[in-house]
């Protein structure tokens, strides 16, 4: 199977191209270069070949000869997607959607797209949310995830097949390394700082998946027949890894025992949801997760000691989507669109 997969140098790209090619997929690598300063630590195995393009640039000659595609490039938080929702959709929903059409008229035959659980986006108190849930979006990033999907559904037929991975919050240790997300984030402050510190009462639901069960999952979704997931919504993760955010934090402060944990006031952020993940292992029952988040928080912790990790690595920009993005723009490196500007080519 010869596989594109775009993202390859994002978090989880980084770790999903060795994922794949160690596991006999011939699977090369698409991303316009964003974040590709960041290169938090070595890493051993196999790398695939990457091309240098913007998935709004793509054409369909561009994926002749590919059998399937793993759609992960795209605007990849709320912080960065609220900066400016209109060019959200442009990049994430239209230039996602237009990749697909080109994908089936260049005869690619599967496509799975990297959606997230926070189409779910304010669940009620005492539910427990499954893919056949109400949405209820409550940003412009998981906005274009629900209208992906809806697009991608509405173009499988028997010979496109689509199937859409509803990601839990990642978690974990990758080259390409991301402090914006929780438990990331609470490792790294603890590491740098000696206080895990909340922006809130952290009594909120979060669903954790580590960046590997995410790999596990694509390669499950590119290898199942196409029968059992043409057109489904899977949610990524497992049932036993929904945690309140103060929870993580606890889970945090286990692992890294000289801190403080200081607790916030509760946040105008109201986006709390559990969910379910019965479904992904009826569909694809090779899939599990591996990691839990203790798990998780360890691996951070001896990554952390076996670099050194200081304060300003820490905090640098290539680990924080929004602040690379800015730092390309002040340099003139890119368009207000986002599109590399000619002194960044």
């Amino acid at each position: 199977m010869r596989v594109l997969f775009t993202g390859a140098d994002g978090y989880i790209g980084a770790l999903l191209g060795p994922y794949l090619l160690e596991r006999g997929i011939d699977a090369v690598g698409l991303d316009t270069g964003y974040y590709r300063e960041g290169w938090l630590y070595p890493m051993s195995g196999p790398r695939p070949a990457i091309i240098t393009k913007d998935i709004r640039d793509i054409t369909e000659e561009d994926l002749q000869g590919f059998d399937a595609i793993a759609h992960l490039a795209e605007l990849s938080n709320d912080p960065l997607g609220q900066q400016n929702p209109e060019l959200t959709f442009e990049i994430n929903h239209q230039g996602s959607v237009q990749l697909a059409n080109l994908a089936r008229k260049a005869g690619v035959k599967r496509f799975v797209y990297m959606s997230s659980c926070s189409v779910y986006g304010v669940g009620k108190p005492d539910e427990v949310l499954d893919e056949t849930s109400a949405v209820n979006p409550q940003t412009a990033y998981a906005e274009c995830k629900v209208k992906v999907e809806n697009d991608l559904e509405a173009m499988t037929d028997e010979s496109f097949t689509t199937c859409y991975m509803r990601n839990a919050t990642a978690y974990g240790a990758s080259p390409r390394q991301r402090f914006d997300i929780v438990l990331n984030d609470l490792c790294g402050l603890a590491w740098t700082t000696k206080e895990i510190k909340l922006l809130s009462d952290g009594t909120p639901w979060r669903p954790l998946v580590h960046a590997l069960d995410m790999c596990q999952a694509v390669y499950c979704a590119l290898k199942a027949d196409a029968d059992a997931i043409a057109g489904q919504r899977m949610n990524v993760g497992s049932s036993e890894q929904n945690y309140r955010v103060i929870d993580i934090a606890k889970i945090v402060a286990a692992e890294f025992p000289d801190c403080e944990l200081v607790v916030g006031e509760p946040s105008g952020d109201n986006r709390s949801y559990r969910v379910n993940f019965d479904k992904i292992q009826k569909l694809m029952p090779d899939f599990g997760c591996q990691w839990t988040a203790e798990k998780g928080a360890a691996q951070l912790h001896q990554m952390f000691k076996a670099i050194d990790m200081t304060s300003d690595v820490f905090q640098a920009p290539p680990y924080t989507r929004l602040k690379m993005l800015m730092k390309h723009k002040a340099a003139g490196l890119l368009t207000d669109d986002l599109f590399w500007s000619k002194q960044g080519l």
